[in-house]
């Protein structure tokens, strides 16, 4: 009986890392991870905008109902991407990431600052091996960013009032002198231009509906309702906002050079349409040559060529479009 040696040659070989190396290794793993979560997240995000309902799609700068859900968490992932693509400087025998993570670098130089000062009591300073009061010799400090709720409070804009007391007496007239009274934004009601400006900045620019913002006025306690919100908002446009639009719309039409452009939006509650029917926002605006640049929106029901010829009537340039 013959023996017969067989060796089997693996190829597989060990290697030896430094630790460093391999926890970044490590790390790289764990980025690249989250990128294909997030891409994957990504993708079917988009699949159910594109087959999807059409009332239930929207726009890659809105999140969807279900986008709200996982916003952290999807946002948490860009951070990662974020760093991973920051530069990196040179240290004593490696390399590291510079990114500070200071408070100061996400804010502008004029913000506010309060100081805080924890001073040590008197009888804890003493030295602990002679007894000696201990010197201060210098200060650690740990910066925060504090944001509060916006502040509400009430104004009350007094106007004297005076009158001649020797006329009052020896007269049959009294001349009296009134305070000129500052106009207000909307006549008879306790509006401020900073209310209805915070209004419309969370409406839209941040996209909180006024159900939504008159929820949270109830839960700091203030009974605004979104009825009252509404009439400000509209009666505001009416009497400052339109005369500024009216405004840069005289002075867009004697520019030499004009873009327009539309694009679809739905409407919900329009008579005579279904809330999944399309509408149309049209966008005009200045070229790059303009002194100032203007840009401004026309809502309209659909994209007839009457709209914009409507818009453009005295306009004589060049369209881009």
């Amino acid at each position: 009986m013959k023996t017969s040696n067989k060796s089997t040659t693996s190829n597989t070989e060990m290697i030896t890392i430094p630790r460093a190396e391999y926890e970044k290794m490590r790390a790289d793993n764990k980025k690249k991870q989250a990128q294909l979560d997030w891409l994957t997240e990504k993708l079917t995000l988009s699949n159910k905008r594109q087959f999807g309902k059409s009332s239930e799609k929207s726009s890659d700068g809105m999140f969807c109902q279900m986008g709200l859900f996982n916003e952290a968490e999807m946002e948490s992932v860009n951070e990662i991407q974020k760093l991973a693509k920051e530069d990196t400087c040179e240290v004593s025998a490696h390399k590291r990431r510079c990114h500070s993570g200071a408070v100061k670098d996400i804010l502008p130089e004029n913000i506010e600052t309060e100081v805080v000062r924890h001073e040590i009591p008197v009888e804890e300073r003493a030295c602990p091996n002679c007894g000696e009061e201990m010197v201060k010799i210098g200060t650690e400090t740990r910066r925060s960013l504090v944001i509060t709720r916006p502040k509400v409070t009430v104004r009350e804009d007094v106007y004297p009032v005076y009158a001649c007391k020797k006329c009052e007496k020896e007269n049959t007239e009294t001349p009296v002198v009134k305070s000129e009274k500052m106009p207000t934004v909307i006549p008879g009601s306790y509006a401020s231009p900073e209310t209805i400006a915070y209004i419309m900045t969370q409406k839209f620019v941040m996209g909180s509906p006024l159900y939504r913002q008159e929820q949270e006025f109830k839960r700091r306690g203030i009974q605004l309702s979104r009825q009252t919100m509404s009439n400000w908002v509209l009666t505001a446009t009416e009497r400052w906002l339109s005369p500024v639009y009216d405004e840069l719309h005289r002075r867009l039409l004697k520019e030499n050079v004009a873009h327009a452009d539309e694009t679809t939006l739905q409407v919900l509650k329009k008579p005579g349409k279904k809330a999944t029917s399309k509408s149309y926002m049209w966008l005009f605006r200045t070229g790059s040559t303009a002194e100032k640049p203007i840009v401004l929106y026309e809502y309209q029901p659909d994209r007839g060529r009457e709209h914009p010829k409507k818009f453009l009537d005295g306009f004589s340039g060049y369209l881009h479009t």
